[in-house]
Order: structure tokens, then sequence, then C-alpha cells
């Protein structure tokens, strides 16, 4: 069975009792971009956070089929100024125990994978946009594949950063990965595969 997350008459609510979206019904699936959309507070990010497992919905249920593992992007790059491309991707494996020499051997190859290569030993203080969300997307996949979880990762970038972005998401994919993205950004809508509207969802309460 290939990796997939089912969400099965999916609702939540406030803790005052109004909901964001009720009755969802979708299936993400391995080897595609699901994009979540819908307007300002339609709670985008709270799904992405269901989908994760760290906020559990009011109604109904997220079935994750052989997902071992997931990986989180955030909409803002965080990193350490003065830290290299090349250590931000080795510590995730370093905290989670792989010797120092296999770690760096890994993260050698992810950054060739997300086109990061050249740059392994800029400092993370001296990153463009792009290069920072790409590095973002690199450093989630250091430990995992499964499920992708990306947070409106053009938001803050010019066109032409926010395309090479994309390009990373979509070679995600390409891996076998489920990626969920919450996004605005139309561009980046048309080239995922499926979409969920939380707009619709709302629809339902």
């Amino acid at each position: 069975m290939t990796s997939h997350v089912e969400l099965r008459d999916l609702g939540h609510a406030y803790d005052n009792g109004h909901f964001l979206f009720r009755h969802g019904n979708a299936d993400l699936k391995s080897g595609r971009i699901t994009a979540i959309v819908g307007p300002s507070g339609s709670g985008k990010s709270t799904l992405l956070a269901i989908l994760a497992g760290w906020v559990a919905p009011t109604e109904g249920e997220v079935i994750r089929h052989e997902i071992k593992d997931l990986g989180w992007v955030p909409q803002l790059p965080i990193g350490v100024s003065r830290r290299t491309v090349l250590d931000h991707v080795m510590l995730p494996m370093l905290i989670r125990g792989f010797p120092r020499r296999r770690a760096q051997v890994r993260a050698e190859s992810i950054l060739q994978e997300f086109g990061l290569a050249d740059i392994a030993d800029k400092p993370y203080g001296q990153l463009s946009g792009g290069e920072a969300q790409r590095l973002m997307l690199a450093r989630a996949v250091a430990t995992a594949r499964d499920l992708m979880l990306v947070d409106e990762p053009t938001a803050s970038l010019d066109r032409a950063s926010a395309r090479t972005v994309i390009a990373s998401i979509r070679h995600l994919a390409m891996q076998g990965s489920v990626v969920a993205v919450a996004t605005h950004d139309l561009e980046l809508r048309d080239v995922c595969d499926d979409v969920i509207d939380l707009g619709r969802w709302a629809d339902n309460i």
C-alpha cells in the first residue's frame, strides 16, 4: 500500500463552538501535491496542524496510511545567521543521532537535490529569500519524506524566487512524498494536483 492520508467528515471549531469548516473529505496521495486554499482565517494552517497530528479535529478523523514520518516547513524561514547551509541540513540528523560523517554525506546529497550544493558553505544570514525557503524544504526532508506539510512557502518571495521554490515542491512529490501546501499563490495552486478549498468546506457549516 502506498502512503496517503484520508480525511473523513472532518470538522474543526474554535473553543467558543464556532466552526471553521465541517464535513470535509479528501485523500492526499503519494506523489501528488494538494493545495489547501481559502480566504484568510479559513483554517489553512490549522488544517496543516491537524494533518501533522498536533491538533485534534473537533469532528471526523484523519487516517494516515504508511506514514512513518513528517516534515514541516514554516511560512517564515528560521535559521541561525552564522551557521552555514550545510549545518542547517545536518542539524536534524545529528539530533536524531546520526554519526557526523553520515549526516554530512546525506546533507550534501540533499543540497544537490534542491540546487543548493553551490552555497553549502554560505552563512544563513547571507541567503536570499528564495534560497532560505528552499533550505527549509531541504532541512525538512533530512529526516522525513513520507508527509511534507508546507505553509505559504511563496508568500514573501518575488516571482523568480517563488518559481524555484515551486520547482522544489514539485521535486518532493516526484520523489513519492505526500505533499500538502497551504497557499494564496495562484501560480502554486495551478501546479498542484489536487485542491482542498476551505471556503467550500465552510459552506457545510
